[in-house]
């Protein structure tokens, strides 16, 4: 087999071994990385670089492999957009947090969010008590969007955030 279409296996069976996995660990692992997340990350491009170019460390071959990246991105991402049920099985749908001020504690636990968490995503919404919440929501790239009852007061958006950096680590 051609070495360079055998790069182009390798890189797309580990792409879709990354969507699997990803799938599985869900979608707070996205929106807030801490230090064990991006040492993990790191390790996993590692680990999986010799699965996609084998034996070839050539300039030539590792474009091929991002070139293969990129492109199975493209046509994936396509296919997600016109396939419901491609779309349904790679991603989550939103989940309700709080709805007209109570709180969902078992979807909470379950997302692995604690109230810690929720409460700093509704101080920077400028929400002070979850009576004050119409809707809270853990969207699908893993963020808090957060509506509240107070039409004073408008909606906004919540990037979770990284608690410790590497710098912190060394110190």
């Amino acid at each position: 087999m051609n070495p360079y279409i055998d790069i182009t296996l390798r890189s797309i069976a580990v792409y879709f071994f990354m969507i699997i996995a990803l799938r599985i660990f869900g979608k707070k692992e996205l929106s807030q990385l801490n230090t064990a997340d991006v040492i993990l990350i790191l390790l996993i491009s590692n680990s999986v670089q010799n699965a996609m170019v084998g034996a070839d460390t050539s300039l030539y071959g590792g474009m091929i492999a991002a070139f293969s990246l990129f492109l199975i991105n493209f046509i994936f991402k396509k296919v997600m957009l016109k396939s419901k049920f491609i779309k349904r099985l790679v991603q989550d749908k939103p989940e309700i947090l709080i709805h007209n001020g109570k709180t969902e504690f078992k979807t909470l636990a379950r997302l692995g969010i604690t109230s810690e968490e929720l409460e700093e995503a509704m101080r920077e919404h400028g929400i002070e008590y979850y009576k004050d919440v119409k809707l809270a929501m853990f969207e699908i790239d893993g963020n808090i969007s957060i509506i509240s009852g107070n039409e004073n007061l408008k909606q906004t958006h919540h990037k979770r955030k990284i608690h410790k950096t590497l710098g912190e680590l060394n110190n």
